[in-house]
């Protein structure tokens, strides 16, 4: 059963492949302001298509209030590079082959298929930050497509956490 992680705690560890072909590490990040893992279901949702195009609007802003971002699914290579290609989703970093533990590590909601066009088993989708301490701030996790952050609110709310020195909250869930 996945246990969600709770705010002001050390981020669960992430360590994936990019499609670029290099890997990627949580632990190796060193934003200015937050680390922003973006999961999404895969390749046959809709849904994480406009999502992503909308988070593609937002890349470059996000980058100047020194926020990385990385998109990442328990789809293979193939799958993410095409999301990526027939998205146009140029310069997000895309990590793959997100596994069962790392998903229940991250309290991610997983899925059966119910279709052929869908995978045998995928991670819903989720929003995280992770302070460049490595503890998360914040922890969106949805267990439908259709429930997921405005970005344009949580661009917004960069400025405001830092300027306010703004909490997290939500510490008391354990």
């Amino acid at each position: 059963m996945p246990q969600t992680p709770v705010p002001r705690q050390p981020a669960p560890a992430l360590d994936l492949p990019l499609i670029i072909g290099t890997r990627w590490r949580l632990s190796e990040q060193s934003p200015e302001r937050f680390t922003q893992v973006v999961v999404y279901r895969g390749l046959h949702c809709p849904i994480c298509q406009s999502y992503l195009k909308t988070l593609k609007r937002h890349y470059g802003a996000f980058v100047d209030k020194g926020v990385e971002t990385i998109c990442v699914s328990m789809e293979g290579r193939e799958r993410v590079q095409q999301a990526y290609d027939d998205w146009g989703l140029d310069d997000i970093p895309m990590g793959y082959d997100l596994d069962r533990a790392q998903a229940e590590d991250w309290g991610l909601y997983m899925s059966s298929g119910i279709s052929d066009a869908e995978p045998e088993v995928f991670a819903e989708p989720a929003v995280f930050w992770i302070r460049p301490g490595g503890e998360l701030y914040l922890a969106n996790i949805s267990n439908v497509p259709f429930a997921r952050p405005d970005l344009g609110q949580l661009l917004d709310a960069v400025d405001y956490v830092t300027e306010n020195d703004y909490p997290a909250r939500g510490d008391l869930a354990a």
